[in-house]
């Protein structure tokens, strides 16, 4: 992977001061397990936390310590994905959005990644526009190329959902769905289907860039051949993305991953 990533997590006092963590990792892929209430989620809010802080310019003594890389890096890109697809009841986020479809939490996170979407488009089709001006004698390639990456990431959206006959209508900016003739929003998708465009289209609208990526426990909503595929299919959308999740489900390393598994209990000193 090239570019930044993190390549410790140390967490001094954890729990009233009980627990600290070391945690080195790897710039892939990064899996924590454990039972339930050993920590795995207070581990990741507390590096999130952490880095929402750093982001905002915030220095406060957290107990949390991050060895990033390139060293002299300040901060790092990350997005955040939680599995829990609870009503939006907050007035709040209610008011800061004018569709009316939206519902859940889940349903809000969509509505921010279509915006991301529509932009992500219009970056692809300036690039193509660049290439196609250029002197580049091989530019009619990377821009096949370009218009490759959204259509894979659509492709693979259509086999992910061939069981409920849903497809995605290539004809739309935003993203909408043919479901057996009839033309439906994101919005009407089962929590499964939500959480896993949400986890796919974070990792495609970063262009290939480095950035990392928190999952708690994203398996919650997904039938177990999803969950076998996940990581494979992000790796396959953006390789410079370095993963950091939590998960009590064996199908998610089940494809090769067992040896990037880390108990909370091997990195407590």
């Amino acid at each position: 992977m090239n570019g930044q990533y993190i390549e410790r997590i140390e967490i001094e006092a954890l729990w009233n001061g009980r627990k600290h963590i070391c945690w080195d990792l790897q710039p892939g892929v990064n899996i924590l397990s454990g039972v339930n209430g050993v920590g795995k989620s207070t581990i990741l809010n507390r590096v999130i936390m952490h880095l929402l802080d750093i982001d905002k310019e915030v220095r406060r003594n957290d107990g949390v310590h991050l060895t990033i890389f390139p060293h002299e890096a300040k901060s790092v890109d990350f997005e955040v994905i939680r599995s829990f697809d609870r009503p939006m009841l907050s007035s709040d986020l209610m008011n800061k959005v004018t569709e009316t479809q939206l519902q859940t939490e889940l349903d809000l996170h969509i509505y921010h990644l279509q915006r991301k979407w529509l932009d992500y488009q219009v970056n692809l089709s300036n690039r193509m526009v660049e290439l196609f001006t250029s002197q580049d004698p091989e530019a009619a390639a990377k821009v096949q190329e370009l218009a490759g990456e959204k259509a894979h990431f659509q492709d693979i959206i259509d086999d992910l959902f061939i069981d409920t006959g849903k497809t995605i209508k290539r004809d739309q900016n935003e993203i909408y769905f043919d479901s057996y003739g009839e033309t439906i929003s994101a919005y009407k998708l089962s929590s499964g289907e939500k959480q896993m465009l949400i986890i796919l289209l974070t990792v495609l609208v970063q262009n290939k860039r480095p950035f990392v990526l928190f999952m708690d426990e994203p398996e919650v909503s997904l039938h177990v051949e999803w969950q076998q595929r996940l990581i494979d299919l992000l790796i396959d959308l953006n390789p410079n993305v370095q993963i950091i999740l939590t998960t009590h489900s064996p199908a998610v390393i089940m494809n090769g991953w067992s040896d990037r598994v880390t108990d909370v209990e091997d990195i407590e000193v």
